[in-house]
Formats: C-alpha cells, structure tokens, sequence
C-alpha cells in the first residue's frame, strides 16, 4: 500500500531515497551536433517564451534549495554556456543560504574566456565532455572542428581554479572506441579526471543499440592495456562513477556504466529542463510542469508541494532492460544531463 508523499521536508521518493542533486537545464541548444545527441542539422527548439526567464530559474532552485533540502546544484543544457544570463544565474545562486556547491557541464568551447567570470560569480567546478584527442574523428563526432576551442576551454578552467576539472567521455563502437588509453593518458597529465560513460539511449535520432554500446566492462579491458587499474577503496555513495585507482592511485578514473551496472538504488537526481519541467529520472516518460504553476501564480510552498509530489512518484529503475522501455521523447539535450 502506497503512502502519501511527505508535505514538507526533503524531495522522498517512495523507495526511500532523497534527491539533493538538482540538475538544471538552462538551455536545449547547442553548438555543436555530437552524432551520439542529435541530427546534423540541428533540431527544433523551444520557443523563446517556453524557456524559464533567469529570475524563474533562480526562483525555482532557490525553492530547491531553502525548502527541499538541494545541496547540488548542476547546470547543463543542450550547451549552457549559450545561455546569455549564465552569469547572473550563476551568481543569484552562490548567495543563497545555505549556499549549494555549483557545477556545470559543458563542452568546454568559450570556457576560456568566460572561465574567470564564472569562477568569481561563485562556480566551483566543471564537467567538459571531449570524446577524442583527434582532430579529424573530434569533427567526425561532433561536425564541427573545434577540438583547439575543447582544449582551451579545459586550460581556461584549471587556470581560474575550477577544481576538480572533469572529463566526461563517450565511446561509440568503430569511431573512437581505441581512445580511452589516451584520454586517460591526457587527463593524468594535465590534473583533469576522466570518466567515460556508457552510450545511453538518449539520441534525438532514436538509433541507439545496446548491442552496439561500448560497456563498462570493454573500457575497463582498454584502459587496462595501459594501465593498472584496482577498484578504489573509498565509498562511492549516491555518485554515478565507478572509480579505480590508476597506477595504485592517487589518481583515479571514473566508468559510469548506466547500462550495464544500473545505480538506480542510490540514485539522488532531480532535473528541471529549460522549459521549467520537473523530471524525476533522466529515462522518465512523464514531466510535472512547474513553469505553469510558477506563471500562474504559485508561491513557493506550492511549488516545493508539486516537486515533492513529482519526486514521490519516481521508478525504482530505469527499465532499460525490460522489454516494455520506451526511449524518452526528449533526447538528451533538451533533458539536460
């Protein structure tokens, strides 16, 4: 028998996990068109008037935080870094009380220029996705020629002490499935920590194939022509990286195996997308809609009170094993990772 979700308090599902990881999607567009993410021609995007306002996203985290008990705070789009207001937003969030920590995930192109802004208006760290060190399979990947832009941006956020810097990596079977060894290679080198993810079903095409995925299991074989790797010794938590020790360590490498090794149990997500919808799994086939509540004219105890509700309702996995998934209809870049 199902009990009535909590009306105050923390975002509780009904499996008793809580969500105090807020991924916010500032935007579904993108400058770059990564085969793995969306057509080549782009794709249809929000309607200026369906996107938040920045004074409605930082309303909304800000509800996430002081009533919901959010401690992170990741932003992420389609390609956040587009957004116009990032900084503003950025800045509105780092003076809430209690102050979140701030991430955001990016593909790193104008990090450069913008990392030291973003580092004074109260940004800790990043995540920049770079799949390849080639250049010629980076355009292949991404139809764009901007490896130089990735690595500037990657440089630009160490020097404004954006700490950790992460490399998020994705390997597609036939195109760059022999890199690992070198990125990792590369992120040793430079400080950075790399985690390479598991191709998840999340393609605007619908394309994906399981049996085409690069798996955890296969990465780790590669890595391991290079390098020693031991499973690392320290707790992993409600974190979506399976880390190793490199060399006996203290450098790490992070596997995020969606697929293959599911973390749903531990699971301590909660997304809003660009157009102000909660999602309560990166694979959900439903939203709440927050951003008609917000306009209509809810206070922030009715808004917490939909979020708890939106939570509360949350699957115990994925299901991409079950032979009934159904791919989401947003593909990744308008989910927001």
């Amino acid at each position: 028998m199902s009990v009535a979700p909590r009306t105050d308090g923390v975002l509780v599902d009904r499996y008793g996990r809580v969500a105090r990881d807020l991924r916010v999607s500032l935007t579904d567009k993108c400058n770059l068109r990564c085969t793995y993410c969306m057509p080549a021609e782009g794709l249809p995007w929000l309607a200026g008037p369906e996107l938040l306002t920045d004074e409605e996203i930082v309303r909304l985290v800000r509800v996430a935080v002081e009533r919901l008990d959010v401690t992170e705070v990741r932003f992420t789009g389609g390609e956040p870094l587009i957004r116009p207001g990032l900084l503003d937003i950025v800045a509105a969030v780092a003076a809430l009380e209690p102050r979140p920590r701030i991430s955001l995930t990016t593909n790193g192109i104008g990090l450069d220029r913008l990392a030291p802004a973003l580092r004074t208006a109260g940004l800790d760290r990043v995540n920049v996705s770079l799949d390849t060190l080639d250049p010629a399979r980076f355009t292949q990947l991404t139809r764009r020629p901007r490896l130089d832009a990735v690595l500037a941006g990657l440089a630009g956020a160490a020097a404004a002490g954006l700490a950790p810097v992460k490399i998020n990596s994705v390997l597609m079977r036939g195109v760059n499935d022999g890199d690992a060894p070198a990125l990792l290679r590369f992120a040793l080198d430079h400080g950075y920590q790399l985690r390479i993810i598991e191709q998840m079903p999340l393609d605007a095409q619908h394309g994906w194939d399981r049996n085409s995925m690069v798996t955890a299991e296969e990465i780790l074989t590669s890595l391991r022509t290079r390098f020693d790797l031991s499973p690392d010794p320290a707790e992993r938590g409600a974190a979506p990286a399976e880390t190793w020790l490199v060399n006996g360590g203290p450098a790490r490498v992070g596997v995020i195996a969606s697929v293959t090794r599911p973390f749903c149990g531990d699971c301590d997500r909660t997304r809003l997308t660009a157009d102000g919808q909660v999602r309560a799994c990166l694979f959900a086939t439903e939203e709440s809609d927050l951003r008609a509540a917000l306009r209509g004219g809810a206070d922030d105890d009715e808004l917490a009170r939909r979020w708890r509700t939106a939570m509360w309702g949350k699957r115990a996995g994925h299901g991409i094993d079950d032979p009934t998934f159904l791919q989401p209809t947003r593909p990744m870049s308008a989910i927001g990772g």
